[in-house]
């Protein structure tokens, strides 16, 4: 019988460290409650694997999700205690984490092609969520420094909790609600603040009844054996706020870009990722009414998705290799 290898997911980032799949068993051992929600997948390709390699979990099961993401957290991501409210968003770490590596690609291009490391690099992530994942990750992943806001006091509230239960996090991340939920960064950046980048996952639907819908096709498709449902819980979870807003992701966008040029000179990149790829068109004429020095579209390959995420710097080349990234 030959050895089993794990396939390598390609299409993730090249320093992403789960471009080889969950070793499970190292998983459990660190996060005994995950054994619960592992099964094996009788469909695996190889019928030479082993039982572990063929090891998975039910993907349309929320706490399934949350369970795995608490493990790859305290296996991988230096996380004592991770928890979120229930119906709230659980991110897929691998994705999120590759958001974070593209970023560092494009900080690397205004540093002479290295990528700047350490608590003086500044995030300012909008809509920070429950979960705290950003902060964590790019904490975790280069010791970046992070500014987290949202205007959802529960959601900040929780994010607090995981800050506090986690003493390395104390002084990387610092957490403000956005209390006029018509506005991105009023109130938020403050004449002498200034950030390296700014990250965004934005709220995908224009309604709650459209992001129901989508949940269900989900649910649906992620376990296509199981009895069809019209009522599906989202199997990541997520409120409102997470999850739709008036103008749906283009109204969101275009909202922050209109903003952002206000604040030219105090961020290096602006980003935010498009889950639409039909919204890219609106977001460039956006763009051109604000008139940034350089507009990038970065494209990310996640699983059968496809993502990717606008970057935007008023900041002209000169002024980019002038950023201070060490103080």
């Amino acid at each position: 019988m030959k050895e089993s290898k794990p396939s390598v997911k390609t299409n993730l980032h090249p320093r992403n460290q789960h471009r080889l799949g969950y070793n499970f068993q190292e998983l459990i051992a660190v996060c005994p409650e995950l054994q619960n929600f592992v099964v094996i997948n009788e469909h695996a390709i190889d019928s030479c694997d082993s039982e572990h390699a063929k090891q998975t979990i039910d993907f349309s099961d929320s706490k399934a999700v949350k369970a795995l993401n608490k493990a790859l957290l305290i296996a991988n991501y230096n996380i004592k205690s991770w928890d979120i409210p229930e119906n709230y968003l659980c991110p897929p770490i691998p994705g999120r984490v590759d958001y974070i590596h593209y970023i560092a690609d494009l900080l690397a291009l205004s540093n002479k092609g290295k990528i700047p490391e350490g608590e003086n690099v500044m995030g300012l992530d909008i809509g920070v969520g429950s979960n705290c994942i950003y902060p964590i990750l790019g904490h975790a992943t280069y010791g970046w420094s992070f500014v987290g806001t949202d205007i959802d006091s529960k959601a900040i509230e929780n994010c607090s909790k995981i800050i506090e239960a986690n003493p390395n996090l104390i002084d990387a991340i610092s957490l403000q609600q956005q209390t006029e939920s018509r506005f991105i960064f009023k109130n938020i950046i403050t004449p002498e603040d200034r950030f390296t980048f700014v990250l965004c996952n934005p709220p995908f639907h224009n309604s709650a009844e459209e992001a129901q819908k989508s949940a269900t096709r989900k649910v649906n498709n992620l376990n296509p054996k199981a009895p069809k449902t019209d009522k599906a819980v989202l199997n990541f979870g997520g409120q409102n706020t997470e999850l739709w807003c008036d103008g749906g992701e283009l109204g969101f966008i275009k909202q922050m870009v209109y903003e952002s040029a206000k604040y030219p000179m105090q961020c290096l990149w602006f980003t935010t990722l498009v889950s639409k790829s039909d919204n890219l068109k609106s977001i460039y004429k956006t763009l051109a009414k604000v008139h940034p020095a350089t507009i990038k579209t970065i494209d990310m390959a996640q699983g059968q998705k496809t993502s990717r995420f606008v970057a935007w710097t008023f900041l002209t080349e000169e002024q980019q290799a002038n950023w201070k990234f060490e103080e």
